[in-house]
């Protein structure tokens, strides 16, 4: 087909707005709607559900929300791909197909499935073919991901591959009109839905490659039209309620990104490059279907919210895929002091040594926590007005295998130092119970042991081919920096004064994405941050990052440099290992940050 392919998305996470679905459906034209709802943590919350209901597995937010939609869709002639189907794609569609009958809209349902790699033992670490566990600098992925040695296959509560689109390109061609899916890359449910419309095949990498850009895009929903944006108040972006995301996709994979007129937010320039950042690393991003190199993407203003991505060139994928697993990681509490105005240090050391004597003796518990950590908030400020600026926060967080190590023998120890202990002394919640959490981790699993099946309409069940050619994923060396600034005055102030910033979590890995925007002089201050704003003046910013692998990313088209920091998250978002387990603010705190900039670039 010759025109343009209009693919919206209504969901980047399971429990985004409940109406985005509708809006999207009423809010103007589209050929299909796509639903993110799966991501790591996402993947824990559904193995909890099938535990208590084999049948359950699926986000059953998207059930809800067809209630009432499914008929608009129907009248509208907007097909819907989703990967809501979890753990158990096939059982959401059988749960859509009583839905349609109930309601009386008469829909065709497919759906895609071959993902569950639980029941393959010999393709997981700890199995009898070990599975794949390579360290992936440059894909999106990074050596934090790799899986621990000498655990059993069996110990995992979900083993899903992250299969591509073209399972889903095949059920839409079959007349589908609702696909839904288990695992794939979320990517996949645009650019499978674009090789349907357009007839792709796994030759037409430069238009694969596009439309996997763009679905990247979409991914999130809003953070693609002002949500989360570095920039909201300096560019005055009505961030109240932004309105989700579409692209206009054309044959050649070339697309444009915007938004139904008359919706809340932004779609610009700044707004896609911060997107486009987001929980990436180097240039070639590798999917099941195509690896898009980000170094080629071209981003331009097309009009008032919309930008043009043109340019993707694609490689063939790799070799294997991505597996996401998640295993019990056992039992964790947290306590929380507060510590308010004079001799917050002294305050913090007396109590550090009061339960470290606790756990030392093991009194109330046969052992003492296998993990101890502490942070130290200072949240105060001298002479404050109100008694909350002038405490500070002392962290407390322990971790064991054993639910009894880290309950009452933690919370209450610490409870029983009221009277005992720092002049001032109250915690943030009383005593509680040691609370289970779970660790996501990743494994490469060869592609073609991995099935990939689409459930058609009329329930014929298709083997979908992995692409026969192939490339292993290497590193793609940095391109040349620009020329340095010559010397002028500077002043001191935050970095996010010329820069934005996008962070967020890959498995116990972190990446913050930093770019220049579009200004007369953004040439020059992208020169300036390229040499500014290295691997080691980065560990000088982030003290916390200073002793961790850090590596450093150039995409010049983009005017932004991105960095991968291995093992910030500890074991994922799940063990909530540090304040901000997803480090979703790492960005922010990144460009709070103060340093020499040249004057003339500064606004």
């Amino acid at each position: 087909m010759s025109g343009p392919l209009r693919v919206g998305n209504a969901s980047g996470f399971y429990g985004d707005r409940f109406d985005a679905l509708r809006e999207m459906l009423a809010g103007g034209p589209l050929d299909v709607l796509t639903g993110d709802y799966l991501a790591e943590l996402t993947m824990l919350i559904l193995a909890r559900d099938r535990m208590k209901d084999p049948r359950a597995g699926y986000a059953k937010t998207f059930l809800r929300q067809l209630e009432t939609c499914l008929g608009l869709a129907h009248e509208r002639g907007v097909r819907l791909v989703v990967n809501a189907g979890g753990l158990n794609p096939a059982g959401l569609a059988a749960a859509v197909r009583e839905l349609t009958e109930r309601v009386g809209v008469p829909v065709r349902v497919a759906h895609v499935e071959g993902d569950d790699l639980l029941a393959r033992r010999d393709l997981l670490p700890g199995g009898d073919g070990g599975g794949a566990d390579s360290d992936r600098t440059d894909s999106g992925l990074t050596g934090s991901d790799r899986t621990g040695s000498g655990r059993t296959a069996d110990a995992y509560l979900t083993a899903n591959a992250y299969l591509g689109g073209a399972g889903i390109a095949a059920c839409l061609r079959a007349g589908a009109d609702v696909v839904v899916t288990g695992r794939v890359t979320d990517a996949a449910l645009v650019s499978g839905a674009a090789a349907a419309h357009f007839g792709w095949g796994e030759g037409d990498l430069d238009a694969l490659a596009g439309a996997v850009v763009a679905g990247h895009v979409l991914e999130c929903g809003t953070q693609a039209t002002g949500g989360n944006y570095a920039f909201f108040a300096r560019e005055r972006v009505d961030a109240r309620h932004p309105g989700f995301p579409l692209a206009e996709i054309q044959a050649d994979g070339t697309a444009v990104v915007t938004k139904h007129p008359g919706t809340g937010g932004a779609v610009t320039v700044g707004t896609v490059t911060a997107q486009l950042l987001y929980e990436t690393a180097g240039a070639r991003y590798a999917g099941p279907d195509v690896t898009a190199r980000l170094d080629t993407v071209r981003l331009t203003q097309d009009g008032t919210d919309r930008v043009r991505i043109e340019g993707v060139r694609g490689e063939a994928p790799p070799p294997t895929l991505k597996a996401g697993l998640t295993r019990f990681g056992g039992f964790r509490n947290e306590v929380v002091f507060v510590l308010t105005g004079l001799d917050v240090e002294e305050k913090a050391a007396l109590v550090r040594e009061q339960m470290t004597a606790h756990f030392s003796s093991g009194t109330g518990a046969a052992k003492p926590p296998a993990d101890v950590r502490w942070t130290l908030a200072r949240t105060d400020h001298a002479d404050a007005s109100v008694q909350e600026e002038a405490s500070a926060l002392l962290r407390l967080v322990v971790r064991d295998p054993d639910e009894a190590v880290v309950g009452r023998a933690v919370s209450g120890a610490a409870v029983e130092l009221a009277l005992a202990s720092y002049p001032g002394f109250h915690v943030t919640a009383p005593p509680g119970k040691g609370a289970p959490y779970g660790v996501f981790e990743a494994a490469y699993v060869p592609a073609a042991e991995v099935p990939h099946t689409a459930v058609l309409p009329d329930g014929e069940r298709r083997a979908i081919p992995h692409p026969a050619r192939t490339r292993e994923l290497t590193p793609v060396g940095d391109p040349a920096l620009p020329p340095p600034l010559p010397s002028g005055p500077v002043r001191r102030a935050p970095l996010g004064a010329l820069a934005g910033a996008r962070s967020g979590d890959k498995g116990g890995s972190a990446n913050v994405g930093v770019w220049v925007p579009e200004t007369p002089r953004g040439d020059e201050a992208w020169r300036w941050l390229a040499h500014e704003l290295t691997v080691e003046r980065l560990r000088e910013l982030l003290p916390e990052v200073r002793e961790l692998p850090v590596t450093r990313h150039l995409l010049p088209n983009l005017r932004a440099v991105n960095f991968v920091i291995d093992g910030l998250l500890g074991e994922g978002v799940a063990a909530q290992a540090r304040f901000d387990p997803q480090a979703k603010a790492l960005g922010e705190w990144l460009r709070a940050r103060h340093v020499d900039i040249p004057e003339d670039l500064l606004p």
